[in-house]
């Protein structure tokens, strides 16, 4: 129960149930005052009537006409519930049904309501008249029984007040209720924070089934649960591939370091370990600038450079760069860069993207040793953005490995024999995300066709 009550959803509860109750005591009052005032302005008009005929006979017959009228009045005022009362001066009763004189005074325009006692006995209910000062020293009284207008008046209020009650305590019970079911939803999705806080990452937040904002919300939470627990996943495998990868060159380095300094004193041999170890350090800091493009493009960090880019112009600096290797390697390298629509983008990436789609399109196609000799890039306006297609006629990628193949470090089997890191596919797949395209690998019969997808205008 404390925890209930110190709970947010109680409270706004209690919060919803006083204005809810503060809006029902509002609209009871209305209803009470409106009730209550026709009731009296209806006894006002028939008193007003009642006047209207008795000024009539005074008019008409004088003082002994009033007389009269209210001696044949005031014998039938069990039936009509009426109040007459004529006295003298010192409002001593001369003629009526009231044995007294009200002690009540009367507002601005004769009205007064007051204590009954009739002449033939004592009440205990009220009557509502109107006063007259008579010419002479004589005063009039014209009026009603209004205890049924009080005991309807008495009886509606008693109705209103327990309606606001019962209301007020259905309200009660009914936010409790809400307040506790929502209660145990909150604590589901604390109880496993909890214990994902504690280590174990493969909870999740139980979904009723009902569809409402709390299924929803445990649905995001457990989207991201296993979003985070790919990336983790991902995370280690990259660092046991990374260890794995940079444990060969690393070797091969001081293997070549420590094998000139224990060998013969020769300036050619010291020349070639020197040489040999700068270039396993320059594929070393090739891995590392590439994991560190791939971290920027995930991480988002280069949008700030954003700019408008021109990607015919952008294949073919890159064709003319592999050009001289392709060549070199026996093959054909095919461009078809047509003017497009430009993309908004870091030119940069784009640019390493693609070269390492063509590097390994070369590289493997002289590999395959295959018939067909040929490279093809190409750009093609599509919609709604363009695509960059390479096509290689090497040995292709299984349908099976196209996205495993696109993590870090990941190299088949068949490609292990091939200098690279297994990082420039990963990059191209990251810088794709960046400019919210996609890279799409495909069967090119034979060979592999890489499509880069990127959106003209503003990137995802």
């Amino acid at each position: 129960m404390t925890r209930l009550l110190a709970s947010s959803t109680f409270r706004l509860a209690a919060l919803y149930l006083g204005l809810f109750s503060l809006s029902a005591a509002l609209l009871f009052g209305f209803i009470y005052l409106s009730t209550a005032g026709f009731a009296q302005h209806q006894t006002d008009e028939i008193i007003e009537t009642e006047i209207d005929a008795l000024a009539e006979q005074f008019n008409q017959q004088g003082m002994v006409g009033l007389v009269r009228a209210l001696d044949r009045r005031s014998a039938s005022a069990r039936a009509t519930r009426g109040l007459y009362l004529l006295t003298d001066a010192n409002f001593k009763p001369l003629v009526g049904n009231l044995s007294r004189w009200p002690d009540e005074e009367p507002d601005a325009d004769g009205w007064v309501t007051f204590a009954l006692q009739y002449a033939d006995e004592a009440s205990g209910d009220f009557g509502r008249a109107r006063i007259f000062r008579l010419r002479g020293p004589l005063h009039l009284l014209v009026g009603r029984d209004i205890r049924e207008q009080k005991a309807f008046e008495a009886l509606m209020l008693d109705s209103l007040i327990w309606g606001a009650a019962i209301t007020f305590a259905l309200a009660l019970a009914g936010g409790t209720l809400m307040s506790r079911a929502m209660l145990r939803r909150v604590d589901a999705i604390n109880d496993t924070s909890r214990e994902i806080i504690a280590g174990d990452f493969s909870r999740r937040v139980p979904v009723s089934g009902s569809g409402d904002e709390f299924d929803r919300l445990a649905g995001n939470l457990n989207a991201m649960l296993d979003q985070i627990e790919r990336l983790m996943a991902g995370m280690k495998q990259v660092t046991s591939n990374i260890a794995h990868d940079l444990r060969t060159p690393l070797n091969r380095l001081r293997g070549r370091l420590e094998q000139a300094l224990i060998g013969n004193p020769d300036p050619d041999a010291y020349r070639e370990a020197l040489a040999g170890s700068i270039e396993e350090a320059d594929n070393l800091l090739k891995t590392f600038a590439a994991l560190l493009n791939i971290a920027q493009a995930e991480a988002g960090a280069t949008r700030e450079r954003f700019a408008a880019v021109d990607l015919a112009a952008l294949i073919r600096d890159v064709a003319d760069l592999y050009d001289p290797l392709a060549e070199e390697r026996g093959l054909t390298l095919k461009v078809d860069a047509p003017a497009a629509s430009p993309v908004q983008g870091d030119r940069h990436l784009l640019f390493q993207a693609v070269a390492n789609l063509l590097d390994n399109a070369i590289k493997f196609t002289a590999a395959a040793n295959a018939p067909d000799k040929s490279i093809a890039i190409r750009l093609d306006q599509a919609s709604p953005g363009v695509d960059i297609v390479v096509q290689d006629h090497g040995p292709g990628i299984p349908l099976d490995q196209r996205t495993r193949v696109l993590d870090p470090f990941v190299r088949l089997e068949d490609s292990r024999s091939e200098p690279g890191n297994g990082l420039g596919l990963s990059l191209a797949a990251a810088v794709a995300q960046l400019h919210g395209g996609t890279l799409a690998l495909d069967d090119n019969r034979p060979g592999l066709r890489a499509t880069l997808s990127l959106p003209v205008g503003p990137a995802g």
